[in-house]
């Protein structure tokens, strides 16, 4: 029993407990399947990981091993959060893991790297990033300090920003970084993050289904990512603080007028807006960002993250023919707004009309005639969920499946379903109610669906 504790211990996911305690005392044997333990592959096959098959350099959900490698190799870590169910950046991360040449050898021979695969017992303090990612990497020291951040999305798609021409940038950078760790530590201090009033994920106040997601790791029971968004979405409803504003996290660059050769990470391909009114050109390298060093897009969004929304300034320095230049850009407005609308935690935010809706095509439209205004985009009830509150409380109103709406407190609609999802979610509270006009066999009817919430 003492042997297997100490698995459990030295893993440091309370998720794994349920597999490692079936393991038996004398399985202690030296670690097979590309160096992982048996609690560590035990996992592995539960979520069907097959980007690790083959390899032998990655440490497996277990950062103390990790750590105690680094510190004893005098080597960065390189830590790649991956969710593995998720279809989004699989490619990219396949290339991470064991397709790329360069970067497996880079990974194996400089650095200690560390694939984890889920967020159950991940420290939130320590790893603080862009949670809506499907795939995102750190670095960090063996004492915890963070030298980089790499990973970056957009509505233009999960894979816009990422290759690994910029990441392999981005570990050289790391690399001289943790070669100076003395001259540049205080410049890191930053990077970490403010704590938390939770360790993990399980720990926090907006976590649903806890008692499940404390159990035996599998595809259908992890902490994903942006389950964390989620918790926190939960207990700032609960505070009544939560707002679409809230949604416009980790800044892209060019919500500062900086565009960013992608394949580097730090090269301003060009400059506008704010970042051109303070004098930064096309071909500077942004080598610092409020005092920070930059290797990567994810380090720019990290510092434009925590500065304040409203007018702000932020410290850039660029290095420009041989020169380092520090260039104040001042920040105005809603300089932060951005399409979130790829985010997958925009679904955790209540309330949420119950049903699904999609738009219906040219054909469909023309056959209403002239029910329906002149370039409205009327959506078709396709699905409503009865066994949850909101689903029968859409039914309850009278709303039936095939029903058209046409439009919602007397305004026709016009975007798309996903915008009327939204508009439901960050225009309306818990507790309104949604005057719906339908269009049912060709007669109109009107309902009012009561919000809810849980």
């Amino acid at each position: 029993m003492k042997n297997r504790l100490a698995l459990v211990a030295s893993l440091g996911l309370s998720v794994v407990v349920g597999v490692v305690v079936s393991l038996r005392a004398d399985e202690a044997a030296p670690p097979k399947n590309g160096g992982r333990s048996q609690a560590a592959e035990a996992v592995r096959v539960a979520i069907n990981d097959l980007n690790v098959l083959g390899t032998d350099f990655w440490v497996y959900n277990d950062l103390g091993a990790a750590k105690a490698k680094a510190a004893k190799e005098d080597k960065p870590i390189f830590v790649t959060f991956r969710c593995v169910p998720c279809k989004a950046c699989a490619g990219f991360d396949a290339e991470v893991a064991k397709g790329s040449d360069a970067v497996q050898k880079v990974a194996r021979e400089r650095f200690v790297s560390l694939r984890q695969v889920e967020m159950k017992g991940v420290d939130l303090t320590q790893f603080q990033f862009d949670y809506d990612l499907n795939w995102a990497g750190m670095f960090i020291n063996a004492d915890g300090t963070v030298y980089a951040r790499y990973g970056t999305q957009s509505a233009e798609g999960p894979d816009a920003y990422n290759s690994t021409a910029s990441l392999l940038k981005t570990m050289e950078r790391v690399l001289e970084l943790h070669k100076n760790y003395e001259k540049v530590k205080a410049s890191l201090a930053a990077k970490r993050g403010a704590e938390k009033p939770w360790r993990t994920g399980l720990e926090m106040p907006g976590m649903e289904n806890k008692e499940k997601l404390a159990g035996v790791t599998a595809r259908n029971n992890c902490i994903h990512c942006h389950m964390i968004n989620d918790a926190q979405h939960r207990q700032w409803q609960a505070e009544g603080t939560m707002s679409a504003d809230r949604m416009n996290r980790y800044p892209l660059p060019e919500n500062v007028g900086l565009h960013i050769v992608r394949d580097d990470g730090r090269k301003v391909e060009k400059a506008e807006g704010a970042a051109a009114k303070a004098g930064i050109l096309a071909g500077d390298e942004i080598t610092h960002a409020a005092g920070q060093p930059v290797t990567s897009i994810a380090d720019l969004q990290w510092v434009l993250h925590n500065l304040p929304a409203g007018d702000s300034t932020v410290d850039l320095t660029v290095s420009r023919g041989g020169q380092s230049l520090t260039k104040p850009v001042a920040l105005t407005g809603d300089w932060r707004k951005t399409d979130w609308k790829w985010r997958g935690s925009r679904w955790s935010v209540r309330p949420e009309p119950g049903f699904w809706a999609p738009v219906l095509n040219d054909k469909e439209i023309v056959a209403l005639g002239d029910k329906v205004p002149a370039g409205t985009k009327p959506l078709r009830v396709q699905f409503m969920n009865q066994n949850k509150p909101q689903g029968k409380a859409t039914a309850g109103a009278g709303v039936k499946l095939g029903d058209v709406i046409v439009a919602v407190d007397g305004k026709p609609l016009t975007g798309t379903p996903q915008d009327f999802q939204m508009m439901i979610r960050f225009e309306r509270k818990v507790g309104d109610k949604l005057a719906l006009k339908l269009l049912r066999n060709g007669k109109e009817v009107e309902v009012s669906v009561p919000l809810l919430g849980e």
